[in-house]
């Protein structure tokens, strides 16, 4: 027995065991957001499965506030890392494709027995495509900088918040019973092509770099008066900012054209090189 258990004991000549650098905090404070954002996705997967619609909606506009912030903490402290990205990709997709799909299920698609659920699978799945064409398009050496005034496609928090508008619209009691879910399934299958489409949509990613002195406190007051619109009229705020936001669409789509020819243009009116003589 005891040659089927023998007494471990370390080679004196084996090379000491590597140590590790410590993780600067800055690395981890953007993912503890993001972590928390998950949570929260997750909550409101929850909340759907035990009929607390508000509550549910309630969290995943909250995990879009924080998604909305981590990648900004990340890039003010320094703390990008692949590994953030990676786990930012698994959590909005959790966040903006599982949760919104299951919440829209449980809220009217059900009504639509296997229908509904294949367009909730459609949304979810248009979802993860959308972030994995999103994080290949990272990696594009060519992509000219003023394309990143745009997103290829409606970003994941906006395809989320705007899908649910029909709960926004059940909660200010305008509909949203068995009856409606013909057009529910219709409204969420839209968003979902557009999800996945190449349709350009805003993006605001360059914007707030530089503010001018004389706008910095007409912006504090205008974000106070919206923070206080939201937590006053939370339902009426978001019917308010997913109809506007689908509205710019089509400006967006146009302004984008534009500057598209107006690149072309611009590359096939360069001057040649000067000729060479032979001889």
């Amino acid at each position: 027995m005891d040659d089927l258990f023998p007494p471990f004991a370390p080679d004196p000549n084996e090379p000491r065991p590597r140590r590790f650098k410590p993780v600067p905090f800055r690395m981890i404070a953007p993912n503890m957001i993001t972590l928390m954002a998950l949570c929260l996705g997750l909550t409101a997967i929850r909340l759907a499965f035990e009929g607390k619609f508000e509550p549910a909606v309630i969290a995943v506009v909250a995990a879009g506030v924080l998604d909305g912030i981590d990648g900004r903490v990340a890039r003010l402290l320094k703390g990008t890392s692949r590994f953030g990205a990676e786990l930012d990709s698994l959590a909005d997709f959790v966040n903006f494709g599982c949760a919104p799909a299951l919440i829209l299920y449980g809220f009217a698609l059900f009504h639509l027995k296997s229908a509904g659920w294949i367009v909730a699978l459609i949304f979810a799945i248009a979802m993860a495509l959308r972030l994995a064409r999103f994080n290949a398009m990272l990696d594009d050496p060519n992509r000219p900088d003023w394309k990143k005034d745009f997103f290829v496609g409606m970003p994941a928090p906006a395809g989320a918040l705007t899908a649910m508008l029909p709960l926004y619209l059940h909660f200010l009691g305008l509909g949203g019973e068995g009856w409606a879910a013909p057009a529910i399934l219709i409204y969420v299958l839209a968003i979902a092509l557009l999800v996945v489409s190449t349709v350009p949509t805003f993006s605001g990613k360059t914007m707030g770099k530089r503010v001018p002195r004389s706008l910095v406190l007409p912006i504090f007051l205008f974000g106070v008066a919206a923070f206080g619109i939201l937590i006053s009229y939370p339902f009426e705020a978001l019917v308010a900012v997913s109809g506007g936001y689908l509205l710019t669409i089509p400006v967006v789509a146009a302004q984008y054209r534009r500057r598209a020819k107006a690149e072309t243009g611009t590359t096939t009116d360069e001057p040649a090189g000067p000729a060479i003589s032979g001889g």
